[in-house]
């Protein structure tokens, strides 16, 4: 297993991380499998866990407490905090009260005194990116967390965090946590380069794009939407949708290279996000013990620039052609109050 720094912290973390996302009611509600799958992980050099709050419920986070009671010292723990925990208008999103209390219920639940990396989940456009980074600073310098970083953030909220972190004498996110893959390259032309320039490191997800590049899902062959990813969101792999053929037909081209350096496709996916120079470690999250020894079979797979070529011919560097592990689509867009005047301004005539 190999080794990089993590954004400037001076902790070195494995550049493949399990990703704890299928543990629990969501995924595996086996919890003594899911700490078996834990401690395989573990036995084969792997030292970075990343889970959340809001995974099944905090379920997730109970799994990895298990599974890391005995293993503390030797493994980077990451969760993050955003996203609603319960009912209730301020239970959830990225405010100094929301921080401070889900910290100690994640501590809680991981069973633990100290959290290695604290990533805010999604932005929060209704706090003040000081706010967030005052609270996360305060949780710093009390040991609760050693270091925090942001996940799905647009490249100018993280220009941005920076400059406010600068100006205030506030601790700075460390890391940027998007999702990159063979189908979702579109990181490449602004988020990579901007993270380089800051000094973050960089914690990919989705090298699978939700499963599309399991290679269960072919070109040609039928596709059952009732089982699996594909029953949550059948539209994301319905074989009639245009969108899905384009990558359905990429994915032929896909498991040919893939055959022709003697892998298979999933091993070819996890692959390709750790060469770029710029990636820290790649998280994969297995739901089975099988998947997690198809996805280590990846560790150890190097592509040389032969093969990168033929997949930048593939598909271009750059190109978003899973849209779900796009950028995230900024609420100036979505939210229609932010787009046109009341009614009341529009009969003032202002």
């Amino acid at each position: 297993m190999r080794y990089r720094p993590l954004g400037g912290t001076g902790i070195d973390v494995s550049v493949h991380c399990l990703g704890a996302m299928m543990f629990g009611a969501v995924g595996n509600p086996d919890h003594d499998d899911c700490v078996r799958i834990i401690h395989a992980a573990l036995d084969q050099g792997i030292n970075f866990v990343d889970t959340a709050d809001m995974y099944s419920a905090g379920e997730s986070e109970q799994i990895v407490g298990k599974a890391l009671r005995d293993r503390r010292d030797d493994v980077v723990l990451a969760t993050k905090v955003h996203f609603p925990m319960g009912r209730g208008p301020n239970r959830g999103g990225n405010s100094r009260r929301w921080i401070v209390k889900e910290v100690e219920d994640s501590l809680r639940r991981l069973q633990t005194d100290w959290i290695d990396l604290y990533q805010v989940h999604r932005p929060d456009p209704t706090t003040d990116i000081e706010e967030t980074l005052g609270a996360l600073t305060d949780l710093v310098r009390q040991g609760k967390i050693r270091a925090f970083g942001c996940s799905m953030f647009p490249v100018e909220q993280i220009v941005e965090a920076h400059h406010v972190a600068e100006r205030r004498g506030l601790q700075r996110f460390r890391t940027e946590q998007p999702a990159y893959s063979l189908l979702a390259r579109w990181i490449e032309t602004a988020v990579l380069p901007v993270c380089r320039r800051y000094g973050m490191g960089v914690l990919t997800f989705g090298p699978l794009a939700s499963g599309f590049l399991s290679g269960r899902y072919r070109k040609d062959l039928p596709i059952d939407l009732t089982t699996g990813r594909a029953s949550l969101t059948p539209s994301r792999f319905d074989p009639t949708v245009p969108e899905n053929i384009t990558k359905l037909e990429i994915v032929e081209q896909l498991v040919e290279l893939a055959q022709d350096i003697g892998c298979s496709l999933p091993e070819l996916a996890v692959a390709f996000p750790v060469a770029h120079p710029d990636v820290t470690s790649v998280i994969t999250g297995p739901r089975t013990m099988d998947q997690l020894d198809t996805l280590l079979k990846g560790t150890s797979l190097t592509l040389d620039d032969a093969t990168l070529d033929r997949i930048d011919e593939i598909v271009p560097p750059g190109a978003n052609l899973y849209k779900e592990h796009g950028p995230l689509v900024p609420a100036s867009l979505t939210d229609a109050n932010q787009r046109r005047r009341t009614l009341a301004d529009r009969a003032a005539g202002d």
